[in-house]
C-alpha cells in the first residue's frame, strides 16, 4: 500500500471497468508538474504509486516535482519497472544466477522459494541462431536445426526455468527478435495489475520496463519508458528491488518538416545518432516533440528509439498520440486496451500536443526535410557518411586498415564483376521510380548519392568525383562454387538485412524487396563473393513479404530467409565460405560488411571482416549487387543488365509512394493476431525437449554450457568490511571508446585462445565451440573470453608493443609466467590471483560504451579486477561494475593515464574508500598512488543504493542477504 502523501490515489472509469490510478494533477496546485517532460511524468507517477516501499519517500517525490531542468543531476530516486524483458544471451546467465541464489539461500538456512521473480519477466530466445546456411531455400531449415543441436542444453535449462519460476515466460526460438516481439506483442502501453488497488480494483499505470539488452529502448517509440540494463540489474528488478537512479537531464529533440523523397527511416536514425553524439547525451533522456513527430509512423519512431544506445542516451522516447493508438490496434491489441491507453494518457497529461513545449534541459532541432541517404562506418554507428560521399570516405578510411606494402595503386580500375567507368550511356528508366531522372538531375532532386537538399537550392556539399584518390589494391583470385573471380580490399563479403533496428519497419523492408524486384527484372544479381542473408524481426515480416510477392525477388538475389533473430548484427554472421575466408586471411584483405543493423564495432560482425557499414535494407541489397564499398552510386553503374544496358541505382530505387502503397496492400492486422496466437508454444523441436524437473536445478560438472554461478560461494550472512586496495597491478591500459564488445566475450571462439583451449580440454570439438554468447551460462568459458576481443589493444608499457587481442604483460618475478613478456590476460590474472595480487584497469574516454553486456562486468570481477580508472564511463557499464563489486574511478578533470605519465607498469594503492563506506558514507574521491605518481580520483559510485551494493560485494549478494533477513 502506498503512503499517498499527496492524495493522488483516485479512480478512472473506462468502458465498464474502473481502475485505481495515481493522478499527477494532484500535485499541480503546489508544483507545476504539467511542465515536466513526458518521461519525467512517467517517473513521477511511478514514485507516487510506490511511495512507502522503503525506497521512495515524500522528499524524493518533491525532488522530481520541482525538477530543475538546467541543474546537474544530484537527486536520487528509486524506479520500479512494471516488467522485465530478457533475451537468451543475457537471460541464460540471469536464470543461472537465480538458480544459484536458490542454492545459496538454502545453504544459509533460508527458504529457496523466496527466490522468485516478483514482476513479470519475459524472455525471447533470439540471439542463438547463426547464419551457417545462406543463399538457398533450405537456409532457414538448416540454421534452425543447427541452432537446436548447438543449444539443446541451454534450451532445456530455459524450459526448466519457465516451469520453476511462476512469473517467468519464454518465447521459443524461431519466433522473432526480442525488441520487435516486445513492440508488436508484449508491450501494454498502459499496464494493468489486477487486484493491486484498494478494494481489489485493478491498478492502471504506465507500462515501464528494463531489459537485458541495450536496444530495449526500441519500445520507447510506443511511448513505453524503458532502457537496457545488465543482467545484474535486471535480476535485482525481477526480485523486486527498485532501480536507483539520479533524476536525469532531459534533452528535447524537436522534429519539424517531413522526410524527403528517397530518404528512409535508416537515414533519419543515422542522422539523429550523429547529431546527438555531437550534442552529448550520455546518461540523459532524449524526448521527441513537435509537429514533425505527427508525420512519423510508429515504425520510424521505434527505429529511432532502438538506436538510443548508439547516441548514448538512457532512453529516447516518443509520447503517446493517435499514431500510438492506431499501431496498438493494428498489431492486434484488444479494443478495451486501446480505450484504456487513450483515456489514461489524456487523464494524466501524457497525450502529445504538438503545439506544447515542455521544459527541457536543452533543445535540439532537426528539419526532417534535410535528411539525405546515408551509411555509417567503418567502425562506429555515429560516423555517418552521406551516400554521395561513400566512395571518397571509404578510400580515406582504407588507409587505416591496409599496410604500406599492400598499396598497389589500383586507381579507378574496377573490380571484376562491376561495370567499368565510362560514359553513362542510356540508362533504363522505371516510370514508377522516384529516381527516374535524366543524366543531368534537376536541382533539389532527392536521390541517393546526389548530395542535394530538398528545397531546390544548392547542393549541401560540392562533390568532385573526377579526382578521387587512388587506393591500395591487392587482388586475389578465388574459385567458389565453380566460379572464378578476384577479391580485393573493400569488397563486400557480407550483406545482411538483419537486426531489430530496421526489420521492425515495413517501409524499409518492402523497399528492399522492391529494389530486389527491379534489379531482378533488369537482369542484375548479387556478386558471387557476397554472403547474403535476411533475418526478419518477426514472423509478420515474412507474411507481408510473401503477400507482396517480394520474398521470391529477395530469394533470387540470395536474400533467403536464414532465421528469425539477431544474427549478423551481434556477430552471428557465421563463417564465410572457406575459399573467401582463406583469401582474406592469406592476403590480409580489408574486406567489408554492409548490414541494416545498429552496431558495427571492430571485431563484432566477423573475425574476417575489418570494415563494417550500417545501411538501410534497400542499400544492403544495392551493395550486394555492386559488390564493393569502393563505389559511387551517383556516378557508377551498379551493373550491366539484360541487353548490355548500364543500370544505375536510381533505375531500381522505388518511390516513397510505391513503397507506401505496397505496405498498405500487403500488411494486414490479421497477420499479427495469427503470428502471436500461440507465441509461447514453440515448434516441435521446442516441444520435444527433455525438461529437468524440481524447484532447484541439478547442476552437472560435465556441462560446458550451464555451470553453477560462483558469486555466492562461501558467502557469509553478513558482508565483510570494505578494504582499501593495496599493491595492485595493471591488467590492461586501454584507449578511448573501449566498448563492452571489446571487454565482454562475444562472437566466435578461437581454438588457440584460452576459452578454446578450455573447451577442447573438456572434449568439445572446434566445430562445436558455438559462440561466446551461447555459453554465457558457463563462467569458466566466459572469464577466459573476457578482454579477449581480437581488436582489443592493450597499450601498457614495459617492452615491445603488445599485439592486438587478449594479451597483457605479467609484471611479477615469481616464476609463474615470464616477467614482462606477453601473456594471455586470463593466464596472467590466474597467476596474479595465486599470488594474492589485486588488479586495476586503466581506460580512456567513454569506457564501456555499447551494449548492456553484464559479462563485461562479471568477467572483470572474476578476473580479480578491483578497480577501473577511466577518463569517463558510459552509463550501463559503470552501473554494472558497481553491481559486481568493482570500484569505478575517474581521473581528475582534464587528466588521463598518459598526462599523468602512467604506462601501466606501476604498482597501485587506492585508499580512502574503506573508511567512508564502512561508516555508511558515499566517498567523493579517493587517493591513488601509482609508483611515484599521486592523484585524487573521482569515485563513480553515484547513489547511496549503489554504495550498499558495493559494500555487499555486488547487487546479487545484497538482494540475497535482504531476502534472507526478511
Amino acid at each position: 500500500m502506498t503512503t499517498n502523501s499527496f492524495g493522488a490515489k483516485d479512480t478512472l472509469s473506462v468502458g465498464d471497468r474502473t481502475y485505481e490510478i495515481f493522478r499527477l494533477d494532484a500535485l499541480q496546485a503546489k508544483y507545476d508538474v504539467a511542465r515536466l517532460p513526458y518521461s519525467l511524468k512517467i517517473l513521477l507517477e511511478n514514485l507516487l504509486r510506490t511511495e512507502g516501499n522503503g525506497a521512495v519517500t515524500k522528499e524524493s517525490i518533491e525532488a522530481l516535482a520541482t525538477w530543475d531542468a538546467k541543474a546537474a543531476p544530484s537527486d536520487e530516486i528509486a524506479y520500479t519497472p512494471a516488467r522485465v524483458v530478457l533475451q537468451d544471451f543475457t537471460g541464460v546467465p540471469a536464470v543461472v544466477d537465480l538458480a544459484a541464489m536458490r542454492d545459496a539461500m538454502a545453504e544459509l538456512g533460508g527458504d529457496p522459494s523466496k527466490i522468485e521473480p516478483l514482476v513479470p519477466a519475459e524472455l525471447v530466445i533470439d540471439h542463438s541462431v547463426q547464419v551457417d546456411a545462406f543463399g538457398n531455400p533450405e537456409a532457414f531449415r538448416v540454421n534452425a536445426e543447427k541452432e537446436f543441436e548447438r543449444n539443446e542444453e541451454r534450451y532445456q535449462f530455459l524450459r526448466w526455468g519457465q516451469n520453476a519460476f511462476d512469473a517467468f515466460k519464454v518465447v521459443p526460438p524461431d519466433t522473432g527478435i526480442v525488441h520487435q516481439v516486445n513492440l508488436e506483442y508484449l508491450s501494454r502501453a498502459v499496464f494493468v495489475n489486477d487486484g493491486a488497488g484498494a478494494d481489489g480494483l485493478p491498478q492502471a499505470y504506465p507500462d515501464t520496463l528494463v531489459g537485458t539488452d541495450s536496444h530495449t529502448t526500441m519500445v520507447n517509440g510506443l511511448g513505453v519508458l524503458g532502457w537496457g540494463v545488465g543482467g545484474i540489474e535486471a535480476e535485482a528488478a525481477m526480485l523486486g528491488q527498485p532501480i536507483p537512479m539520479l533524476i536525469p537531464n532531459v534533452i528535447g529533440f524537436k522534429l519539424v518538416g517531413e522526410l524527403p523523397e528517397g530518404a528512409t527511416a535508416t537515414d533519419l536514425v543515422l542522422t539523429v545518432t550523429e547529431l546527438l553524439r555531437q550534442t552529448g547525451v550520455v546518461g540523459k533522456f532524449v524526448e521527441f516533440f513537435g509537429e514533425g513527430v505527427t508525420r512519423l509512423p510508429l515504425a520510424d519512431r521505434a527505429t529511432i528509439g532502438n538506436m538510443s544506445p548508439e547516441f548514448g542516451s538512457t532512453a529516447a522516447i516518443f509520447p503517446i498520440d493517435a499514431e500510438t493508438i492506431r499501431y496498438l490496434g493494428f498489431t492486434g491489441r484488444p479494443k478495451e486496451q486501446l480505450e484504456l491507453v487513450e483515456a489514461y494518457a489524456k487523464a494524466q497529461g501524457l497525450w502529445h500536443d504538438p503545439e506544447e513545449e515542455p521544459t527541457f534541459s536543452q533543445i535540439v532541432e532537426l528539419d526532417l526535410s534535410t535528411v539525405v541517404p546515408s551509411i555509417s562506418g567503418p567502425k562506429r554507428p555515429q560516423d555517418r557518411i552521406s551516400l554521395s560521399e561513400a566512395k571518397v570516405e571509404f578510400r580515406e578510411a582504407l588507409g587505416n586498415y591496409v599496410t604500406a606494402e599492400d598499396e598497389g595503386g589500383a586507381g579507378d580500375d574496377r573490380e571484376p564483376g562491376v561495370a567499368p567507368h565510362g560514359p553513362t550511356g542510356e540508362s533504363y528508366v522505371d516510370e514508377g521510380s522516384s529516381l527516374s531522372f535524366p543524366a543531368s538531375d534537376p536541382p533539389g532532386a532527392q536521390v541517393p548519392g546526389n548530395g542535394h537538399g530538398s528545397d531546390g537550392g544548392e547542393p549541401q556539399r560540392e562533390h568532385d568525383h573526377s579526382n578521387v584518390a587512388t587506393r591500395p589494391s591487392t587482388r586475389v583470385e578465388v574459385e567458389l562454387d565453380g566460379e572464378t573471380f578476384e577479391l580485393d580490399h573493400g569488397h563486400v563479403v557480407i550483406a545482411a538485412i538483419t537486426s531489430c533496428t530496421n526489420t521492425s519497419n515495413p517501409a524499409v523492408m518492402v523497399a528492399a524487396g522492391l529494389v530486389a524486384r527491379k534489379a531482378r527484372e533488369l537482369g542484375l544479381n548479387r556478386q558471387p563473393w557476397v554472403k547474403t542473408s535476411l533475418a526478419p524481426g518477426s514472423l509478420v515480416v515474412t507474411d507481408y513479404l510473401d503477400r507482396a510477392g517480394l520474398s521470391e525477388d529477395l530469394d533470387a538475389l540470395g536474400f533467403n530467409l536464414v532465421g528469425y533473430g539477431c544474427t549478423t548484427c551481434i556477430g552471428n554472421s557465421g563463417p564465410l565460405p572457406e575459399p573467401i575466408s582463406k583469401a582474406v586471411n592469406d592476403a590480409d584483405l580489408a574486406v567489408t560488411s554492409v548490414l541494416s543493423g545498429n552496431r558495427n564495432f571492430e571485431g563484432r560482425i566477423s573475425p574476417d571482416v575489418k570494415m563494417n557499414y550500417l545501411a538501410s535494407p534497400p542499400l544492403v541489397v544495392a551493395y550486394a549487387i555492386a559488390g564493393t564499398m569502393d563505389f559511387d552510386f551517383e556516378a557508377d553503374p551498379i551493373g550491366v543488365g539484360d541487353g548490355g544496358r548500364e543500370i544505375f541505382l536510381k533505375d531500381i530505387w522505388p518511390s516513397t509512394k510505391e513503397v507506401a502503397q505496397t505496405v498498405e496492400d500487403c500488411l494486414q492486422a490479421d497477420m499479427f493476431r495469427k503470428s502471436y496466437a500461440q507465441v509461447f508454444d514453440g515448434d516441435a523441436n521446442w516441444q520435444g525437449l527433455q525438461i529437468p524437473t524440481g524447484d532447484r536445478y541439478e547442476w552437472s560438472d560435465d556441462s560446458t554450457y550451464i555451470r553453477k554461478a560462483p558469486y555466492f560461494d562461501g558467502m557469509p550472512a553478513e558482508p565483510a568490511p570494505v578494504e582499501d586496495i593495496q599493491g595492485a597491478r595493471v591488467m590492461a591500459k586501454l584507449g578511448d571508446s573501449v566498448t563492452t564488445d571489446h571487454i565482454s566475450p562475444a562472437g566466435s571462439i578461437k581454438r588457440e585462445a584460452p576459452a578454446g583451449q578450455y573447451l577442447e580440454a573438456h572434449g568439445v570439438k572446434p566445430a562445436d565451440f558455438n559462440s561466446y554468447g551461447s555459453r554465457r551460462g558457463n563462467h569458466e568459458t566466459m572469464i577466459r573470453g573476457t578482454f579477449a576481443n581480437i581488436r582489443l589493444k592493450n597499450v601498457m608499457g614495459g617492452g615491445d608493443p603488445l599485439p592486438e587481442g587478449g594479451y597483457t604483460r605479467y609484471l611479477l618475478d615469481d616464476g609463474k609466467l615470464p616477467q614482462g613478456e606477453k601473456a594471455w590476460i586470463y593466464d596472467a590474472c590466474q597467476a596474479y590471483a595465486e599470488a594474492g595480487v589485486p588488479l586495476v584497469v586503466l581506460g580512456g574516454k567513454e569506457y564501456g560504451s555499447g551494449s548492456s553486456r553484464d559479462w563485461a562486468a562479471k568477467g572483470t570481477n572474476l578476473l580479480g579486477v578491483k578497480a577501473v580508472i577511466a577518463e569517463s564511463f558510459e552509463r550501463i557499464h559503470r552501473s554494472n561494475l558497481v553491481g559486481m563489486g568493482v570500484l569505478p574511478l575517474q581521473f581528475p578533470e582534464g587528466e588521463s593515464a598518459d598526462s599523468l605519465g602512467l604506462d601501466g607498469t606501476e604498482e597501485f594503492t587506492i585508499t580512502g574508500q574503506a573508511d567512508a563506506l564502512n561508516a555508511g558514507d558515499l566517498p567523493k574521491t579517493v587517493k591513488v598512488q601509482a609508483g611515484d605518481v599521486s592523484f585524487d580520483a573521482v569515485v563513480r559510485i553515484d547513489t547511496p543504493k549503489e554504495a550498499d551494493y558495493y559494500r555487499h560485494g555486488g547487487v546479487l549478494l545484497y538482494v540475497l542477504r535482504q531476502l534472507l533477513a526478511a
